[in-house]
């Protein structure tokens, strides 16, 4: 692979900026006519790992970041925002919050009718064909835009997305060049050394360069992000376009193409477990910052876990694909987690 990979790797990095051009042209031009036991160590980090020593107590005063949200117009997305945004507007006023402004990044092409509820930046999507069905490939993309056409207050960044629900105030957990992220325990470099080295070659370093994170929750600072988003877009579209990458990496792929996309700019990530919650595996919100409700959570009546099978009582997003789930929720059973329970009592 040696030559050829190193080539590769240098046109999507050095040449990100002209690689990026061609594929801003091209948008632009067909535009004009985003073990599961957690509990049981799946999760195989301290809760900060990584972080510089002086890192550890360097709060001195407050260090806002902007909430960005990348989204589309579909309802089953429209309504995970407005609550989404609901919670931000509650957990920033709380003391210990850094959180500054929010934006979502609309990219479907044109305003919605939640653009006077939530601030909103309109972007462009990829030309129909390019994500092969795999919407989650305009998120990159989006930022490109976003980082180019606005201008924010805040010198760091987090990235969210619309299945996030805050659940305390969140400080701003990077420093400097180090942002923070979640370690997610099913992103695994170490596991796929094959695949990952099409992409991130011996010569630049050990395969555990490469973070087990996605692009989101990442609070990270602007111009960083600025220089890894066309490669991570770059990078995603070469995953995609590569029949063995795709097929290993499924709907991931995305977030190991900003794994490797911020390796390749030599940038590691504080890793962050008590940044993120994912019920049901995660059983208590105690000292979590955002609930990720990904899973469906099914359960009997005596409170014990189907998961895999519908359950007696549920909460599942997926349910409610053309609109927001109804008021008044029945309450989950007896012995169910704290974490299911405030989840369903978000809405």
């Amino acid at each position: 692979m040696g030559r050829a990979s190193s080539l590769l790797i240098i046109f999507l990095v050095l040449g990100s900026s002209f690689a990026t051009y061609n594929v801003v042209t091209m948008i632009r031009h067909y535009g004009s006519s985003e073990g599961v036991a957690v509990n049981d160590g799946a999760l195989f980090f301290d809760p900060i790992t990584e972080m510089p020593d002086h890192v550890k107590n360097r709060k001195t005063s407050k260090v806002p970041f902007h909430v960005a949200l990348t989204a589309t117009d579909a309802p089953y997305n429209k309504w995970q925002c407005r609550v989404m945004y609901y919670w931000y507007k509650q957990q920033k006023k709380l003391p210990g919050s850094e959180m500054g402004g929010f934006t979502r990044i609309l990219h479907s092409g044109n305003p919605d009718n939640l653009m006077d509820e939530i601030p909103t930046v309109v972007v462009d999507p990829l030309p129909a064909g390019l994500d092969r069905g795999y919407i989650v490939l305009n998120r990159p993309w989006a930022f490109v835009q976003w980082l180019e056409k606005t201008k924010i207050e805040e010198e760091y960044v987090l990235m969210a997305e619309p299945d996030h629900i805050f659940v305390r105030p969140l400080p701003n957990l990077a420093y400097g060049g180090h942002p923070a992220a979640f370690p997610f325990f099913y992103i695994r470099p170490d596991e796929n050394e094959k695949i990952i080295r099409k992409f991130y070659p011996e010569e630049l370093g050990p395969v555990t360069n490469v973070d087990p994170i996605g692009n989101s929750p990442v609070i990270i600072r602007k111009d960083l992000i600025a220089k890894i988003a066309p490669t991570w877009m770059n990078i995603s579209l070469k995953m995609k376009e590569d029949p063995e990458t795709d097929k290993a990496f499924g709907w991931v792929l995305e977030m190991y193409a900003y794994a490797v996309a911020s390796a390749l700019h030599g940038v590691r990530h504080i890793l962050r477990k008590d940044f993120m919650l994912q019920p049901p595996w995660d059983l208590e919100t105690n000292k979590k910052y955002i609930i990720h409700y990904t899973y469906g959570c099914d359960y009997n009546m005596k409170g014990e876990l189907t998961y895999g099978k519908v359950g007696e009582w549920r909460f599942d997003k997926r349910s409610h694909l053309r609109g927001p789930p109804p008021k008044n929720l029945p309450l989950p059973p007896p012995g169910v987690p704290e974490s299911v329970v405030r989840l369903e009592l978000a809405y």
